[in-house]
């Protein structure tokens, strides 16, 4: 009993390590290589070598982000900004932190002067179209010009 799971356990990393085995041909993976080939061929490329690989389409995007993210260099023990903290200096990181604070404060002020700039342009608009039906009822509804 214990040499069929050792057997599973080694299957299971084999297929994580690369490619090798059966592949995994589940009908969604089916249908998204297929999608992949009709939209735009590479993707269906990639998503063939993908499945033949023996992984899931389902875990596609996270291991894209991952993979992005480590040619970015933005990887595990980074914050919001890219930046690492391990530069060993605990004043300077709380400094750091502060200006990052800041920052996205002020982000947040210019998004929400964004929105009450969009309100102010609508509620504008809105008194001049009133303003229009107004002067248009004014003048009746029966009146024709001439």
């Amino acid at each position: 009993m214990s040499s069929s799971n050792g057997s599973t356990v080694e299957q299971a990393n084999h297929r994580s390590r690369g490619c090798g085995g059966c592949g995994n041909w589940s009908g969604l993976n089916i249908a998204a290589m297929v999608l992949g080939f009709v939209f735009f061929w590479p993707v269906g490329l990639l998503l063939l070598f993908w499945i033949v690989c023996g992984r899931n389409v389902k875990d596609l995007p996270q291991a894209i982000q991952h993979q992005w993210s480590k040619m970015k260099g933005c990887g595990s023990g980074n914050d919001a900004f890219g930046k690492t903290d391990s530069n060993g200096n605990v004043v300077f990181n709380e400094y750091q932190q502060t200006q990052y604070d800041r920052i996205r404060e002020i982000k947040d002020e210019i998004k929400a002067r964004a929105r009450r700039f969009g309100e102010f342009r609508a509620n504008a608009k809105r008194r001049a179209d009133e303003e229009e039906f107004n002067r248009f009822m004014s003048d009746g509804p029966g009146q024709t010009d001439g």
